[in-house]
């Protein structure tokens, strides 16, 4: 078994930023990829009912999926601060803690969730046979909530240990899984929008399976789970959590109200929007794995009172940030003949705002990655509240008003424009405060502060005998 370190207070920031993104965006790109081929799949079925009533079920599942997002962000902060500060005790503990009360917490949102699918979902917009399959699809895989919260708990605590392979491996396991069971669960068995259920809440539990079994080989495993452990993590745990997950739920607000805007203008430019977030995870996968993965290199500093390396560490991300969007950038100016024939884009609004994002205005991403950076270290540094105030402004006030103007100015492609405006604004913000953040952090003892005097105690009083 290895003994847990704390590796990201020595060595190259750049270097553990480099591999910790580029791992976890291999796990994401996983993801996004099945997901791809889970709508594949379904459209070949030929129902436009099917792929519509998956389109409706995957809004809900975001929302679900936000809450373990925060359960996550919160466990892997702990963590992480807890071995900056060489207390690899407290570490396990909190491990412990954040996994049970991940599933608890995560089991009542998931009942909750089921009991009210047909509302939720009628609130999206399903109606009649949609409705019906909407909701039988949901009641399958919202059950499932638990294991994949376990995953996700159990791959943030490996990146805690600076185990990003380990961590994307679990992702692209269930991947694997989902992508080879869809085609014999869809086709194979004739079970058509139920097996693609099936499929993915086998990879759902393949996810936590393959996280929680590095953990007990290689980082101590999990504690024996007590009444009084559990009292004393509940409060840094779902201090963490809770703003974490108001911070998820903005980001699908501020998109309503821009597809709401741009609806206005038909469905054409409905469509070259479609195309554009589509594009943007693909290409810009590093700059979404970002957040999660310096997020333990500023805890680890943090929790051992290396205030300096967290202040490299964010600056640092920041120009990890902008050398990816530059590079990706270009290459989408590059692909721009090719997107066009992909998507068959004939001359028109669609084809106007794809080469608009495919170009110019996809540089602008760099603020959306500075949010995401920001936002990290407002969580690592304990205070989450922020990430939560800077994702809504940025999606209500830095967003509304932005579009609003925009569409006045320069119709369709003004939503876009103002849209990233907006959110460079907001960047700016969040760096002003993570700057704060990060000098308040300090001027107060560390965790590791009482470990450094008795260090120094013990040296003068050898010194003197």
């Amino acid at each position: 078994m290895t003994a847990p370190e704390a590796k990201f207070t020595q060595g190259s920031l750049f270097r553990h930023i480099s591999v910790m993104s580029l791992t976890a965006s291999i796990g994401l790109m996983a993801i996004f990829l099945v997901d791809f081929i889970d709508m594949i799949f379904i459209s070949m079925l030929g129902k436009a009912e099917l792929a519509a009533a998956v389109g409706y079920a995957g809004a809900i599942l975001f929302f679900t999926t936000s809450f373990g997002i925060g359960m996550a962000i919160a466990a892997g902060a702990l963590v992480a601060r807890a071995l900056g500060a060489g207390k690899v005790d407290d570490a396990r503990r909190r491990a412990t803690n954040s996994l049970i009360y991940g599933v608890v917490f995560g089991a009542i949102f998931a009942a909750t969730v089921w009991i009210n699918l047909e509302f939720l979902a009628g609130l999206m917009g399903a109606t009649g046979a949609t409705l019906d399959l909407a909701v039988h699809y949901l009641q399958i895989i919202v059950p499932s909530l638990p294991f994949l919260i376990i995953g996700m708990i159990g791959g943030a605590i490996l990146r805690a240990h600076g185990d990003a392979r380990r961590a994307m491996m679990a992702t692209i396991w269930g991947g694997v899984v989902n992508a080879v069971l869809d085609p014999i669960l869809i086709f194979g068995l004739d079970l058509e929008l139920t097996g693609a259920a099936m499929a993915s809440v086998c990879a759902r539990i393949a996810i936590a399976g393959t996280a929680l079994v590095p953990l007990v080989r290689h980082y101590g495993g999990f504690d024996k789970p007590t009444f009084n452990n559990l009292t004393v993590d509940m409060r840094p745990i779902l201090a963490i959590a809770i703003p974490a997950i108001l911070t998820q739920l903005a980001t699908p607000i501020g998109q309503a109200y821009v597809t709401r805007s741009m609806a206005e203008f038909g469905e054409e430019a409905v469509a070259g929007m479609a195309i554009v977030a589509r594009m943007t995870p693909v290409g810009f996968g590093i700059i979404f794995a970002l957040s999660g993965a310096i997020g333990p290199i500023i805890g680890q500093n943090a929790g051992a009172g290396l205030h300096v390396r967290v202040r490299s560490a964010f600056r640092e991300g920041l120009l990890f940030t902008a050398l990816v969007v530059v590079v990706v950038s270009g290459l989408f100016y590059l692909a721009r003949p090719g997107i066009q024939w992909l998507f068959q884009l004939e001359d028109g609004l669609a084809l106007t705002l794809v080469f608009l994002f495919a170009g110019p205005l996809s540089l602008m991403f760099f603020f959306n990655g500075v949010i995401f950076v920001a936002n990290a270290a407002f969580n690592n540094l304990g205070h989450p509240f922020y990430s939560t105030i800077v994702n809504w402004g940025r999606h209500t006030l830095g967003t509304i008003p932005f579009v609003l103007v925009g569409a006045a100015w320069f119709g369709a492609p003004g939503i876009l424009i103002g849209q990233y405006i907006g959110g460079a604004l907001f960047a700016l913000i969040a760096v002003v405060l993570a700057l704060r953040v990060m000098n308040k952090e300090a001027a107060k003892p560390s965790d590791a502060e009482p470990f450094a005097r008795q260090a120094r105690l013990f040296s003068l009083f050898h010194h003197r005998r």
